[in-house]
């Protein structure tokens, strides 16, 4: 039996139809509504919340390995608190459980943010770790501390592997997390940077996760990382596979830091939050590149899907999801 966390999230759900598709016995916290998706109805659900220690307890039992990618995902100062709440004690909570139960092996989604993105004229590999100095985000700390719960984990006999992936492409909901780009491609959002990010189909990431899962590693964190491309690009290409205009408007950091501030002060008066803050315009200015060999040494056999078939894929998909013309 496998337990992930994390069901209705990007790679949670796509994690859980390939595991269902090897015909693998799946079991999945719900909080509300169970997550509707190919596969579904034939994951044993569990009500139930990562901060919630007894109905973790409940779904454990029996379970053998465990796929941890619950997170809050959030740049705004008014979700900071409940965020670093939910990604450390949660995981925590994932982590005291596990060995409670004598899980076989935890795979836990971390993220590149937990190595620190901001570094001067260096690729960014897994022998860092977040600092003041090179984050920009409240997430990236959030994921590193949780990062420190997995390790604990691990020095009390857990068999632990971590994967931390760049921005993860993918078909999922538009309205939140990295498959929102698509969505802002699509309403041809006219603005770019000339910041640079690594880039991931969410089927390499969890391809990955499921190589690391049967294999001997132990004690180990892989950055997933198809390929360091520029926003613009990323941009263009979506807008083109829907057939839409690029984006055309250059955003200077000046004008970022206007944007953002001006955005704030929109949110504290309508109460939505805003489209851009200071965490997220300062990401869009860095030029960052990640290094993506150790997994590819540690799994020679690996291939990533390239970019460009990610994003035409991903925008069919989400063209017969939304009844897009």
């Amino acid at each position: 039996m496998i337990f992930v966390t994390g069901a209705s999230g990007l790679v949670g759900s796509h994690l859980i139809q390939s595991l269902l598709e090897k015909g693998l016995q799946v079991r999945a916290l719900y909080r509300n509504h169970i997550p509707v998706f190919k596969g579904s109805e034939k994951v044993n659900w569990v009500k139930g919340d990562i901060l919630d220690v007894s109905s973790l307890d409940e779904a454990m039992q029996g379970v053998t390995h465990v796929y941890h990618c619950a997170a809050i995902v959030a740049f705004t100062p008014k979700q900071a608190a409940a965020m670093l709440h939910a990604n450390i004690e949660g995981t925590a909570n994932v982590v005291n459980a596990c060995i409670s139960h004598k899980i076989q092996k935890l795979v836990y989604v971390s993220s590149v943010a937990a190595l620190g993105r901001i570094r001067q004229d260096v690729a960014v590999d897994e022998t860092m770790n977040w600092t003041p100095e090179t984050s920009n985000s409240v997430y990236g700390q959030s994921k590193y501390l949780a990062e420190m719960e997995v390790w604990r984990g691990m020095g009390e006999g857990l068999n632990v592997a971590i994967v931390n992936p760049v921005i993860i492409l993918g078909a999922g909901d538009w309205n939140k997390g990295s498959s929102e780009i698509f969505k802002s491609a699509y309403d041809q959002f006219p603005w770019y940077t000339k910041g640079v990010s690594g880039f991931v189909d969410v089927m390499d990431v969890i391809d990955a996760m499921q190589l690391l899962m049967n294999s001997n590693v132990q004690s180990q964190r892989y950055i997933i990382s198809g390929a360091n491309v520029p926003y613009q690009e990323i941009f263009t290409r979506i807008a083109n596979a829907f057939n839409k205009r690029p984006p055309f408007k250059k955003v200077t950091p000046l004008l970022a830091a206007i944007v953002w501030r001006l955005e704030a002060i929109k949110g504290m008066i309508t109460g939505k939050a805003p489209l851009l803050t200071k965490e997220t315009a300062a990401t869009a200015q860095a030029v960052v590149h990640f290094d993506n060999t150790k997994f590819l040494k540690a799994f020679p056999e690996f291939k990533y899907r390239s970019i460009e078939d990610t994003i035409n894929r991903t925008c069919a998909e989400l063209k017969e999801m939304h009844q897009l013309v």
